[in-house]
């Protein structure tokens, strides 16, 4: 995209102004503080740095004395007000004022040398960042350290470890590289950690419902024991586990489905009508066994906060077991063709179908057509729902006889589809 024509960038550098100057007095007249800009300064300082950067827009020597004659003035205007003190008696040494003045300057040359986009979102973000303050200060006080942590295993994992890995194989047992089982890795810790956030910080108490549907895109398995061990504990949430379980694992088919078309498009367009049609399945009967089943007694028991999905113990067995069913995968596949493929779905679909899963949406490394890809994919998940159907018996002595019954129409369903596929 080419910069905006100069009468253009004109006209959008004056109304960004003066949109950012709105923002930045009414921030301040809610303090019922006076700081140097608003509606009339801002437009006028983001004018005088477009001039500047068009006297010389290959050097910018006059636009960089601009900035810096701007920049001595608010050093000054800052070293002034330092030994006062806000109307809560703190210091007054915030850096907003010298922040949103310069970054008004800097709009003149920006709307004229880049693309419109870059000068309005960079005035829309500098808004919503000087508005939500009061939400912003909230949040941070909510957030306890531990999740900056979380946050910073995250980056870690992305930003850092995944760029390092070659993309080549390193042994003959499989062609799976570091990147691709790292990147694996990562696409299920990003769902999972986005689960882990929104029931943690967004979801509201009260509502197991919405709890439930995050756990699925969390962990469908894990969602089915805690709910199983509640409904045990707490016989007044009987019907809103049994719910809750047939809610996750509806959710697990459409998680499934997002993480495959990151890696798969083809894959994940041919199981899209399988895996949406076990979704849709088991939302209705969720929904009707939430309606149907007379009085509905509210949860009010304490919900407990999902298990952090970023510890890196758990990242390197997810990748290490990506690594063993890939080798697996292929063994079985020359061995014994598709009735391989098949029993080890079966089998892995006791624990985690993840890795399995992921294997299988390795176009260029998976040996496993895409029609025996999607069957198998349908009986790993059958499987899994077995397995959830007697944990969900077990761990609630036999009271979730209703999702336990609905987790087995489920799988008969997916296995059923892998048939006729």
């Amino acid at each position: 995209m080419t910069p905006a024509p100069p009468i253009v960038g004109l006209l959008l550098l004056l109304g960004l102004g003066f949109f950012f100057g709105l923002a930045f007095e009414e921030f301040h007249a809610q303090a019922n503080q006076k700081r140097p800009g608003g509606i009339r300064s801002f437009p006028l300082l983001a004018l005088t740095g477009a001039l500047l950067y068009r006297l010389d827009p290959a050097h910018l020597i006059p636009l960089s004395a601009g900035l810096l004659a701007l920049s001595a003035w608010l050093t000054c205007y800052y070293w002034a007000h330092l030994g006062q003190t806000d109307p809560d008696g703190f210091p007054n040494v915030g850096l907003m004022v010298p922040i949103c003045n310069v970054l008004a300057f800097l709009l003149g040359p920006v709307a004229l040398a880049e693309p419109p986009w870059v000068a309005i979102g960079a005035t829309v973000a500098a808004v919503l960042l000087l508005t939500a303050r009061q939400e912003l200060h909230g949040f941070a006080r909510r957030v306890e350290l531990g999740e900056i942590v979380n946050a910073g295993r995250f980056l870690l994992l992305t930003g850092f470890v995944l760029p390092l890995l070659p993309d080549t194989p390193v042994t003959s047992l499989t062609p799976i590289t570091p990147h691709q089982v790292w990147l694996a890795v990562v696409a299920v810790c990003t769902v999972s950690y986005v689960s882990y956030l929104l029931q943690r910080y967004v979801a509201p108490p009260g509502t197991p419902l919405l709890v439930a549907l995050l756990g699925g895109l969390y962990s469908s398995t894990a969602t089915t024991l805690v709910l199983a061990r509640r409904a045990r504990s707490e016989p007044q949430s009987l019907r809103q586990a049994e719910t809750g379980i047939i809610l996750a694992t509806a959710v697990m088919y459409l998680r499934l489905l997002l993480i495959i078309a990151v890696f798969d498009r083809p894959l994940a367009v041919a199981l899209a009508p399988n895996l949406l049609g076990l979704c849709v399945l088991g939302t209705v009967l969720a929904m009707a066994w939430y309606w149907m089943g007379g009085q509905r007694p509210h949860d009010a028991g304490s919900r407990s906060a999902p298990a952090n999905p970023l510890e890196l113990l758990t990242a390197a067995t997810f990748a290490a077991l990506f690594v063993v069913i890939s080798i697996a995968s292929a063994w079985a596949t020359q061995r014994f063709g598709s009735a391989g493929v098949y029993a080890l779905a079966a089998i892995v679909g006791i624990s985690d179908i993840d890795p399995f899963v992921l294997n299988l949406a390795q176009p260029e490394t998976s040996q496993v057509p895409v029609d025996l890809a999607v069957g198998a994919i349908l009986v790993a998940t059958s499987s899994n729902n077995l397995a959830k159907t007697v944990y969900a018996l077990v761990y609630s002595n036999g009271q979730l006889r209703a999702s336990a019954a609905a987790l087995a129409l489920l799988s008969a369903c997916g296995i059923a589809l892998a048939v006729l596929d």
